[in-house]
C-alpha cells in the first residue's frame, strides 16, 4: 500500500459521547469533537474568530443534515450571513433548506428598563425553534452582551444557569461564546465552571507577526490535546494545526531514488532513500540550488512529480537561472503536470499560514517529493523558533505520508551546517551534504562533503565540485568548460 494513502489518525482513548465539529484540526485537539448534549464556551479576545469557530461548528453539522440555530446578541443576521460568506460558507442556503436558523436576539429595551426582563421567552423561542427544524446543536454568540442587561452579578448567575439546564433538558450541544478583557482576564469567569469544556483563543504579535492560539482549559470526561495549538482564519475557515498530534513516525527505508547526479549518487552509496528528508547546506554561489534543481529534473524525468516551494526567487527566475548550468526545466514544467513551482514571500503570512498553504497544495497536487528553498529564508516568518516550528511540522507530515524532502540552508561565515533554531533541524533530516568555498593557488573553490546518511554508508571524502554551463562536475571528473561562479 502506497504510504500517502495510510491514515495517519492516531487511536484517541474511549470518552464521552462527542459530536465532530468537522473544523480541520480542532476535532485532533479534542480528540473526536465536542461533548455532544453539553455546553462548551468559547472565549476569546476580539478578533480571534469566536463567532467563526461557532458558525462553522453548525454549518458543518447542518450539511451532515443536523440543523443547528445561531443566536446572536450583538451582531445582525445579514452581517453575520455576510460574514460567514466571506468563510467560505453558504448560510442562506441552509437555512431555505431548514438545516440551520440565524436569530438576531434583539433584547426589548422597554422591558429592560423596568426592570421585567428575564430568559424565559428566550428559552421558549429557542424550543419552539428547535421543534420545527429538528435542531440538536445550538450557538448562543456574544453571551456577555445578555448578562450585562441585569446589572446585578446573582442574576447574571441565576439566569446563565437557568438556560444552561433547559438547553441541556433539551438535549441540545451548546457553544456559548464569551468575550474576555484585552489582556485576557475572563469577565465572566463563573461560566468556565458551569460549562463542561472550555476553549479558549487569543492572539498575540511578535517580530511583527501575528500568530493566534487555541488552549483547551478544560474538558469533563475527556482527555485532549494539551498546550497551545496555533490556528488560522482564512477564506476557508477556521483551521488548527495542532502540533502535539504530530507524529515522528516514519515508514522504513527500503527504495533507493538518484539524485539525477551520478558522482553524487556514488558518494550515498545508491542515492537517497525514497521518504528521506535531505538538508543541502552552503553559502551563497555554493550551488544548493542546481543541486535541488537536478534532483527535480531527474525525478520528473522519471515520472514522479515534484513540488519545487521556492522562498528566494520567482518561478521564472529559478528557471532561467539553471539554464547557465545546461539545465532545461521548462519540459518538465509544462509537459505532463509533473513539476509544480510554489513561490511564496516569507513575511507576506505566518508560518502557520505559510504551513496551511503548502499543505493544501501537496494534497492537491499529491507530490512523490518536495523541495523547499531555502529553509534558511523562513527565519523571516517570524524569527528562528517560527522557522524551527514550520520546519518541523512540514517535514513530519511528509515523513508519515513518505514524501521525500529536498531543503536547502543557506549558512554564513565558517558554519558548516547551520542550526536554524536553538534546537536545530541537523539532527531531525536523514542526510546531510555540505557545500563549501575553500581558496587554493589563489582561486576559490567549491567542495562538497556528505556529514550523514541515516541508514547507510557514504563517502566520508570531501570531493572537489566545479559549477559549468554543462552541468555539475565532483571530484576528478574533466571540467570542459569555465567554471559557473554566478
Amino acid at each position: 500500500m502506497n504510504p500517502k494513502d495510510q491514515s495517519t489518525q492516531k487511536e484517541k482513548p474511549a470518552s464521552i459521547p462527542k459530536i465532530q465539529t468537522r473544523i480541520r484540526g480542532l476535532d485532533d485537539v479534542l480528540y473526536g469533537g465536542l461533548p455532544a448534549r453539553r455546553t462548551t464556551i468559547v472565549s476569546g479576545t476580539a478578533g480571534t474568530g469566536k463567532t467563526v469557530l461557532a458558525m462553522e461548528f453548525l454549518y458543518q453539522g447542518a450539511l451532515e443534515g443536523k440543523p443547528g440555530i445561531f443566536i446572536s446578541f450583538e451582531e445582525s443576521a445579514e452581517d453575520l450571513r455576510a460574514n460567514a460568506a466571506g468563510m467560505g460558507m453558504d448560510i442562506e442556503s441552509l437555512e431555505n433548506a431548514d438545516k440551520l436558523k440565524v436569530i438576531h436576539a434583539e433584547l426589548p429595551h422597554v422591558t429592560i428598563l423596568a426592570g421585567e426582563f428575564d430568559t424565559m421567552g428566550l428559552l421558549a423561542m429557542i424550543e419552539g425553534h428547535a421543534d420545527m427544524i429538528g435542531a440538536d446543536r445550538i450557538v448562543l454568540d456574544a453571551i456577555d452582551v445578555l448578562m450585562w442587561i441585569f446589572d446585578d452579578p446573582a442574576r447574571e448567575r441565576k439566569e446563565i444557569f437557568l438556560m444552561h439546564e433547559k438547553l441541556k433538558d433539551l438535549g441540545l450541544t451548546t457553544i456559548l461564546t464569551v468575550k474576555v478583557d484585552p489582556v485576557g482576564r475572563k469577565i465572566y469567569p463563573f461560566l468556565d465552571f458551569m460549562a463542561d469544556c472550555v476553549l479558549f483563543l487569543d492572539q498575540r504579535m511578535y517580530n511583527h507577526v501575528r500568530t493566534r492560539r487555541l488552549n483547551v482549559v478544560k474538558y469533563r470526561g475527556s482527555n485532549f490535546l494539551n498546550n497551545e495549538h496555533p490556528y488560522v482564519l482564512s477564506e476557508h475557515g477556521l483551521s488548527a494545526i495542532p502540533v502535539s498530534s504530530m507524529d515522528l513516525g516514519q515508514f522504513p527505508f527500503a527504495e533507493r531514488i538518484s539524485t539525477g547526479h551520478d558522482g553524487l549518487d556514488q558518494m550515498l552509496n545508491g542515492g537517497f532513500f525514497k521518504g528521506s528528508s535531505v538538508l543541502l547546506a552552503g553559502p551563497s554561489g555554493s550551488g544548493k540550488t542546481s543541486l535541488a534543481c537536478i534532483f527535480a529534473h531527474a525525478a520528473c524525468s522519471r515520472g514522479e512529480k515534484v513540488l519545487y516551494v521556492d522562498f528566494e526567487v520567482a518561478g521564472e527566475v529559478l528557471i532561467s537561472g539553471v539554464q547557465s548550468i545546461g539545465l532545461d526545466m521548462r519540459p518538465v514544467l509544462e509537459g505532463e503536470n509533473r513539476l509544480h513551482i510554489m513561490t511564496l514571500m516569507p513575511e507576506s503570512l505566518g508560518p502557520e499560514q505559510h504551513l496551511l498553504k503548502i499543505i493544501d497544495e501537496i494534497n492537491q497536487f499529491i507530490p512523490d517529493h518536495l523541495v523547499v528553498d531555502a529553509i534558511s529564508a523562513c527565519r523571516r516568518m517570524g524569527g528562528e523558533q517560527a522557522a524551527f516550528d514550520f520546519i518541523f511540522r512540514l517535514m513530519s507530515m511528509c515523513k508519515t505520508r513518505g514524501i521525500t524532502c529536498i531543503f536547502t540552508n543557506q549558512t554564513t561565515g565558517d558554519e558548516h551546517v547551520t542550526e536554524i533554531s536553538g534546537i536545530g533541524v541537523s539532527s531531525l533530516v536523514d542526510v546531510i551534504i555540505a557545500l563549501e568555498y575553500y581558496f587554493s593557488e589563489k582561486k576559490m573553490k567549491r567542495q562538497l562533503v556528505v556529514l550523514k546518511t541515516r541508514g547507510s554508508a557514504h563517502s566520508m571524502e570531501y570531493c572537489q565540485m566545479h559549477i559549468t554551463d554543462s552541468g555539475i562536475r565532483l571530484c576528478d571528473e574533466p571540467v570542459k568548460n569555465f567554471e559557473n561562479n554566478a
